[in-house]
């Protein structure tokens, strides 16, 4: 195991992945059953940092890869992610303070008054349901506390706090290819954050998600990596970028169009929220 304390940096693929790997000082590799690592420095802070792959069994195998094989002081998310919120844009940058896994789910028994989970399931929480799908809880504990149902994930608060006193961040508006943004993107800390295994693009369940967790952005690894965070007692933090509005654009979607663009801010954040900590 590797002694020295170091931040863990995850991303999810490759996209996301390049517009950090070049900023890291001093780079060596790792592989460990299928699992690389760069350790180095990144803005003064010794770090490791890894691809998870995308979507959610892949993100919680590589952050309890990391945390069983480096000393593991805190661990952040970076990379894209989809609007939810009406208010946020493309290329705006979140970091959500809580997060919960939306895809955790009853698939109900169809019932006179709509669907239902079975009366022994006493565990899941009292939310809205979208269609057959009823919100369910994950059960989990840490090495200090007793597995108990939660939806929620909560964001480190020292974390938090240091990505709440971060200014003047300046944040690309114009594509590799030289498209431009007609807005400035901004950094918005606080709210929720949702996760899970299906790539969101419909418009009705966005507004199920947001109305229903009250979510800003939708991914497909953050909740799982702080699920994996929280177990062990790791500080935890993602910072996401909007690529595109989760199924509410106008035409297609723009995933495509916006991915480096939304790529590079949320590593511009994640940068200066490195140089921020004490």
């Amino acid at each position: 195991m590797d002694k020295t304390p170091r931040i863990a940096l995850m991303t999810a693929f490759e996209p996301e992945w390049n517009r950090l790997i070049h900023r890291v000082e001093r780079q060596e590799h790792h592989r460990f059953k299928g699992l690389s690592c760069v350790t180095g420095v990144l803005e003064g802070r010794e770090i490791v940092l890894t691809m998870s792959g995308m979507s959610m069994v892949n993100a919680a195998m590589t952050t309890q890869g990391l945390l069983d094989r480096f000393t593991v002081t805190q661990l952040i998310f970076t990379g894209i992610a989809g609007g939810l919120d009406p208010l946020l844009r493309v290329g705006d940058v979140v970091a959500p303070a809580r997060w919960a896994q939306s895809l955790e789910i009853i698939m109900g028994r169809q019932v006179a008054a709509g669907f239902a989970k079975p009366d022994w399931l006493t565990w899941a929480p009292d939310m809205p349901a979208f269609g057959m799908m009823l919100p369910n809880t994950v059960i989990v504990g840490t090495g200090a506390q007793a597995a108990k149902p939660r939806v929620w994930f909560e964001v480190d608060p020292f974390m938090l706090e240091v990505a709440q006193g971060l200014e003047d961040i300046v944040l690309s508006a114009q594509t590799p290819d030289g498209r431009s943004l007609d807005h400035v993107p901004a950094f918005v800390v606080g709210g929720a954050g949702v996760s899970s295994s299906a790539f969101l693009d419909n418009a009705d369940y966005r507004d199920y998600v947001f109305e229903t967790f009250e979510a800003r952005v939708a991914d497909m690894e953050s909740a799982a990596a702080a699920h994996v965070a929280y177990a062990n007692d790791i500080p935890f933090i993602a910072f996401r970028s909007l690529s595109d509005l989760a199924g509410a654009e106008h035409e297609a979607n723009e995933m495509n169009v916006f991915m480096s663009l939304a790529a590079e801010n949320s590593v511009r954040v994640v940068c200066r929220f490195l140089k921020a900590l004490p």
